[in-house]
């Protein structure tokens, strides 16, 4: 089994810590200890579940389940991939505008999956959604960077350069194509919110400019 999983931008370096990346990412740890140790009585108080928010009940948990996941592997990827590229949107955006943007894409594409399974009472939890909402803004606003990936299959791996476009590209086509899937066979995508992360990833990319701090926006008049 092969795959890629993004480390960080080759071609630029952010001239500033990214506090709203770094803030998000200590958030996402935090509340993951907690859901580990609420077991799920907190998962089912926090998470969303559909049948609930379209019955107008816990509204709150589409903010609160951005926030959490459903293993170590989860998180951990999920965190790695918005470290790779975060930072460089933050910069882009300037950090309150970020933070607002990140918790946009999150709550967009809840409500994507939301629409797609409304009267499910399977609790719904991840950054994924928002975390695709960063990697749209990347590819409209930095297409050309090279991001440094670590590629591999089964056990062999290697480092490579490849660019933001192709790399982002392939993954929006492999979740749009894995959620056609998931609604021709009428499940939910086997446990992956796919139509989060397409709602999420067309509300960044669609949103990018919108976001970007006016000195960023002057830039690329010059």
């Amino acid at each position: 089994m092969g795959g890629m999983i993004p480390l960080s931008d080759a071609s630029r370096q952010t001239a500033a810590p990214a506090i709203a990346t770094g803030t998000i990412i200590v958030l996402n740890f935090v509340v993951f200890l907690l859901e580990l140790a609420g077991g799920d009585t907190f998962v089912m108080r926090w998470a969303v579940i559909p049948a609930d928010i379209t019955g107008g009940h816990h509204w709150i948990t589409i903010l609160t389940a951005m926030f959490m996941h459903a293993g170590w592997l989860h998180i951990i990827g999920n965190m790695i991939f918005l470290r790779a590229f975060g930072p460089e949107i933050e910069e882009s955006m300037g950090s309150i505008r970020f933070l607002c943007f990140y918790l946009l894409c999150g709550i967009v594409a809840f409500v994507a999956q939301l629409l797609m399974m409304p009267t499910s009472k399977v609790p719904n939890l991840g950054a994924s959604g928002a975390i695709a909402g960063v990697m749209g803004a990347f590819l409209i606003t930095y297409p050309h960077d090279r991001i440094k990936t670590l590629v591999f299959f089964g056990w062999l791996y290697r480092t490579t350069f490849i660019p933001a476009a192709l790399l982002i590209g392939l993954w929006f086509v492999v979740q749009l194509f894995s959620q056609v899937g998931a609604v021709a066979s009428a499940d939910s995508g086997g446990g992956v919110a796919y139509a989060a992360h397409v709602g999420g990833f067309l509300f960044g990319a669609v949103m990018a400019r919108v976001f970007e701090h006016p000195r960023t926006a002057s830039a690329w008049d010059d």
